[in-house]
């Protein structure tokens, strides 16, 4: 019997989508630099990709299952270098909307002095496009922007000490959530406690989705009209502040590479 590859994303644990599963944002990540080929990571020999466009991930697009189940959903080819990269100046934040996918949404936000640990994708045409559709860029409504980070401004080094240009970040239209005082709260990487901490922080916001993070998600999840009333919610409590990261965001028709 041949051996199971374990290059696959079940083998190395890492084949749930938050797409299917909300309550695993922003779903596992890869231990390392890769190449995302369909449902395995390979090795990669380079880390940079001119004939490719770098984009930063803080939330689901450095999970390879949700990067998977986007390409799959729009019938693009999934082969996709995932890059580590440290980063000067970006915290990662909590979104001020509520996904039609049923979860709070991770958002950067402009930190000066922080440092993170991200990962870069390195996004062909096509596969720009599916991202962009995703968060919608397109769309005035949509709930992302793509912002072009200078290299002045925010620092991106690759493992290999190369240091890029530019490279590209989706920011929150609506802003990101505040941590009570004056700057953005930091996002926990976990669904739940995170969750419960908003409901329990507001009966307003219960009354809408219930009481549990299981309630949320199950209430928000395709639910467009719910989900618009809870962004709506976070304004009127004074939830939301920006994320001091607008400045870089350019117009749709001209941040196209």
């Amino acid at each position: 019997m041949e051996a199971p590859d374990p290059r696959t994303l079940e083998a190395l644990g890492l084949a749930v989508a938050p797409r299917e599963d909300p309550l695993s944002y922003p779903g596992a990540w890869p231990a390392e630099s890769a190449l995302l080929d369909g449902n395995r990571l390979l090795p990669l020999d380079t880390l940079v990709f001119e004939d490719r466009v770098p984009v930063l991930s803080v939330g689901s697009n450095a999970c390879p299952a949700q990067l998977v189940h986007k390409m799959a959903e729009r019938g693009v080819g999934c082969r996709i270098p995932m890059v580590r990269a440290r980063v000067t100046n970006i915290g990662i934040g909590v979104s001020a909307h509520v996904s039609l996918l049923g979860y709070m949404s991770a958002s950067p936000f402009h930190s000066p002095g922080s440092t993170s640990e991200l990962f870069l994708t390195w996004l062909d045409e096509a596969q720009l496009a599916v991202v962009d559709a995703s968060e919608g860029v397109d769309s005035p409504t949509g709930n992302f922007q793509r912002a072009a980070l200078p290299a002045a401004d925010f620092r991106v080094e690759l493992e290999s000490g190369e240091v890029l240009d530019r490279a590209w970040i989706y920011v929150n239209r609506w802003g990101v959530l505040h941590d009570g005082g004056p700057g953005p709260r930091s996002h926990p990487g976990r669904q739940r406690p995170l969750i419960s901490e908003l409901l329990a922080a507001s009966a307003e916001l219960r009354a809408l989705f219930g009481t549990t993070p299981d309630e949320f998600c199950a209430r928000a999840r395709g639910d467009r009209a719910l989900c618009l009333r809870g962004r709506e919610l976070f304004a009127e409590q004074r939830w939301t502040t920006v994320s001091g990261l607008e400045q870089y965001v350019r117009p749709h028709p001209a941040a196209r590479p």
